[in-house]
Order: structure tokens, then C-alpha cells, then sequence
């Protein structure tokens, strides 16, 4: 069986972050420490190699036209401690030719301008890396007075010089590496310090247990608040569905606790009926009775899935209001001609909206169901879709009682009935449930008097996007 992954570190990690750059910030240090200690270096060797040539220099003569050269002990004698015997010179005339030392040791890139001013060059002589001081100079002969230009050359190899570059360099990476492990205890007793208020908020949501209140923001650091915000507004969230649930639950007992005793009485009365006319006329009271219930039930279903706090999100897509409109009609002129009310369709030209198609008829066959319901035998109920002024229009036309203006805005709410619909078979949910579609897809419902008497309900939709067809 796989082992499951510890979980990572937060202050591992946090310590990682600053190991990490202040490594290769050492790194970088330790280079240019290095670049440093050899530019010491070869600041205090060049002395040296300028002293050796200058300690030449005076062993070279002119005597009868040529050059005599005495290297005097002095000169070589500077290196011992340092070099030994990795010491290097040349002395050349003129022409080129080599008067005394090693012929092929190589001239600087550029010449000095100036006699009597030594340059100092880096090059590789023999496989070796040799430090280079060269001075062009003036030998006179006194007799003759006569003059020639000789090139005095001395070089070293450079492990001394590496020697005392690498000796700073490690004494540099010591000093350095104390001062990070000091500063990384310092960085990490300051992220264990800096992360209690994070350890706290963990202890004060464990302790909260089911509760659902918002978090308090006080004595927060500034970058904790983000979090914490956003822990309140889910748990804001959370407790709108939960109260979603709960109104769900108390609706469904409210809505059931009535059919179900009804049910219950109607079976008892109909096992000690001994007639079967009377134990069919039961029966078809029950039934009425079990299909009201599970109306109620389907229509609560449907509102407790639309509403805010569901977090349902319908998926829109263009699609001919008409048509749709048109198809419901359809489907409930059964039930109007059943209920003696007639149920027509009109329209003005195709109507475009952006919508979910199962919810838009959910809508249409709520508010038809209403009006057959409320308006009565002998009514007439009219759909109708137009665009008015550029706006999806889907009104529902009956010539029936209609509802009193103080009470337009209650019977958008649960259960709601009025005085007139208690005398009608009906859950008082449809309303509710319009308004709730209607939300989801930005539009708006109005009721309206119908002229000569009557309820005219509106749905109007947003105006459609150039381009949107059926």
C-alpha cells in the first residue's frame, strides 16, 4: 500500500526560500571576495617584480657597443620566499635578439609609450601562468656615447599569489558562514514567531465546531485579513445553503402534513367502505390528494434548486423564445379545454433570448397552470411573445378576477394564495418559482391589469445581442 505524502512545511518551506538565495548569494560573495584577494594580491607582488626588475636594471651596461648584463643575486633573491625557483626573465636588445634569460618568454601586447615605465601582463609561458613586468630602458655607453634601448622582463608564476587569494578567500567563507547560520536561526525564530497568528486562526476555526458566524478580523495581520475574508464569505455561503435546507425541510412538512393526513383518513374511510361504488369514489379522491402532494413536492424540489442560495448556475444559449412559447401552449391546451378556458398563442415575429430551454418552460407552464387555475371556467388565456421597443416580451393574458394591487407583491412569496385562491386546488408555489427563473436569467417580472378585467404577467428579458439568432 502507498504511504501518503507528509504534507509540506509551511516554514520548511519558508526557510528553504531564504536558504536557498542566501547560498547563492554566498556563492557570489566567495567570487567576488576571490576577485578582490588576487587584485590585492597582485598589487603587492607587482612591488616585488617591479623591485626585481629595477635590481637588474642596474646590472646592465654598455661597454664598446655591447651590451654586458650582471644579474645581481638582489634581484633573484626577492622570490625566494615566495616563488623559489619559478622565477623568469629576459633581457633583449633593440633588434630583439636575446642578451641573457629565457628567449622565448612573450613580450607585453602593447608596448609603453614612455621609457622607465614597467607594464604589468598576464600570460601563459611553458603551460604556466605567469605574472609579467616588462621596461623598455636606455643603456648609454659613457666612452663612445653611444645609446641603446634594452627590454628588461621578469616574470613569477602566480601560486603565491593564488596562495594568499585562497587564504582570504577561506578566511572571508568562514566569517560569512557563521553570519548565515546566525541569520538563518534569527530567520527561522522569526518565521515561528510570524506564523502564530496563522497557528491561532487554525485553533479558533477548530474550536468553532458547526458554527457558521464570521470570523472576527481583529488584531489580524494585514496579509491574514485576505484569508480570513475570504473564509467569511465562504462560511456566509455555507450558511445560505444550510438555511436553504432548513427552509426546504419546513416548507416540505408545511406543504405534506396536510395531504398526508388527508391520504391517510381517505385510505381508512375507503378499507371500511363494503361498497365498491363508494370505495372507487375514495379512491379517486385519494388520487386527487396523492397528485397534489406530489405536485407540491416536485414544485418545492424546483424552487429549492433555484434559489440564491442553491448556487445554481443555468447554462444560456440562444434560442427562439417564440417557438418554445409556443410549444408549452401546446402541451397545456389539454388540461384548459378540460378546465372550459381558452388557451391561445400569438406572436409578432421570431424573438430571440439567451436562456435555458427546461427552465423557460418551466416558467411558461407555471404561469399558464396559474392561469387556468385562477381564472376560472369560461375564461380566456392568451401567450403572447413580442419584441416591445427591443425587449423580449413573454406575457401571460387572462380575462379572469386578476389580483388586487396591495397583494402583487405578496404572491411572489411561499404558499402565498390571497383571499381568492383559497377556494382553488393549488400549492402557491408557481409564482414563486417564475420569479426565481426569471433571476437566473436577468429578467424581470411585472403584473399588470388586463384592459376589460384581468391579470396580464410579463416576463421581460434582457434585449438580445446583435447577431443572436434562433
Amino acid at each position: 500500500m502507498k504511504r501518503p505524502r507528509p504534507a509540506p512545511s509551511l516554514r520548511l518551506q519558508l526557510s528553504l526560500w531564504l536558504l536557498l538565495p542566501l547560498m547563492g548569494l554566498l556563492a557570489f560573495d566567495a567570487w567576488l571576495t576571490y576577485e578582490r584577494a588576487m587584485s590585492a594580491a597582485h598589487i603587492a607582488f607587482d612591488r616585488t617584480l617591479e623591485a626585481s626588475l629595477r635590481a637588474m636594471r642596474e646590472g646592465i651596461s654598455l661597454r664598446e657597443g655591447r651590451l654586458d648584463v650582471d644579474v645581481p643575486n638582489l634581484a633573484l633573491e626577492l622570490f625566494d620566499d615566495q616563488a623559489g625557483p619559478h622565477i623568469y626573465y629576459r633581457i633583449r636588445d633593440e633588434d630583439g635578439a636575446t642578451v641573457t634569460g629565457y628567449d622565448d618568454l612573450p613580450m607585453p601586447a602593447e608596448a609603453p609609450l614612455r621609457l622607465y615605465r614597467t607594464v604589468f601582463y598576464d600570460t601563459v609561458f611553458r603551460e604556466q601562468p605567469l605574472r609579467m613586468a616588462a621596461q623598455p630602458l636606455p643603456v648609454h655607453d659613457v666612452g663612445s656615447a653611444h645609446t641603446r634601448l634594452v627590454w628588461v622582463l621578469v616574470g613569477e608564476t602566480i601560486e603565491p599569489r593564488q596562495l594568499v587569494a585562497r587564504d582570504i578567500l577561506i578566511g572571508s567563507l568562514l566569517q560569512e558562514l557563521m553570519l548565515v547560520t546566525l541569520a538563518l536561526g534569527i530567520v527561522w525564530l522569526g518565521v515561528r514567531r510570524g506564523l502564530r497568528p496563522l497557528n491561532r486562526l487554525s485553533d479558533t476555526v477548530a474550536r468553532r465546531g458547526t458554527q457558521l458566524d464570521p470570523i472576527e478580523q481583529k488584531d489580524l495581520p494585514a496579509e491574514m485579513k485576505p484569508l480570513v475574508q475570504a473564509l467569511n464569505q465562504y462560511m456566509d455561503r455555507l450558511h445560505g445553503m444550510v438555511q436553504a435546507r432548513k427552509r426546504f425541510f419546513a416548507d416540505a412538512a408545511h406543504q405534506l402534513k396536510t395531504p398526508l393526513a388527508i391520504i391517510q383518513a381517505q385510505s381508512e374511510l375507503a378499507l371500511r367502505e363494503r361498497d365498491g361504488e363508494r370505495v372507487r369514489e375514495h379512491m379517486r379522491l385519494l388520487h386527487g390528494t396523492v397528485r397534489h402532494a406530489s405536485k407540491g413536492v416536485q414544485q418545492l424540489l424546483s424552487l429549492s434548486r433555484l434559489e440564491p442560495d442553491a448556487g445554481y448556475v443555468p447554462t444560456l444559449r440562444p434560442l427562439r423564445l417564440d417557438t418554445l412559447a409556443q410549444g408549452v401552449a401546446l402541451d397545456w391546451a389539454p388540461v384548459a379545454r378540460g378546465s372550459d378556458v381558452d388557451l391561445g398563442f400569438e406572436q409578432e415575429g421570431p424573438v430571440a433570448v439567451a436562456g435555458q430551454a427546461e427552465l423557460l418552460q418551466e416558467l411558461t407552464g407555471n404561469l399558464i397552470d396559474n392561469a387556468i387555475r385562477y381564472a376560472g371556467r369560461g375564461a380566456v388565456v392568451t401567450v403572447r411573445v413580442a419584441l416591445d421597443g427591443g425587449v423580449p416580451r413573454l406575457q401571460v393574458i387572462d380575462n379572469g378576477p386578476g389580483i388586487a394591487p396591495a397583494e402583487r407583491d405578496a404572491v411572489f412569496g411561499r404558499f402565498y394564495r390571497g383571499e381568492r385562491g383559497q377556494a382553488v386546488d393549488g400549492t402557491g408555489l408557481g409564482l414563486s418559482i417564475v420569479r426565481e427563473i426569471s433571476r437566473l436569467h436577468g429578467a424581470t417580472v411585472v403584473l399588470g391589469d388586463t384592459p376589460g378585467g384581468g391579470l396580464t404577467v410579463s416576463v421581460c428579458f434582457d434585449a438580445p445581442e446583435a447577431g443572436t439568432a434562433g
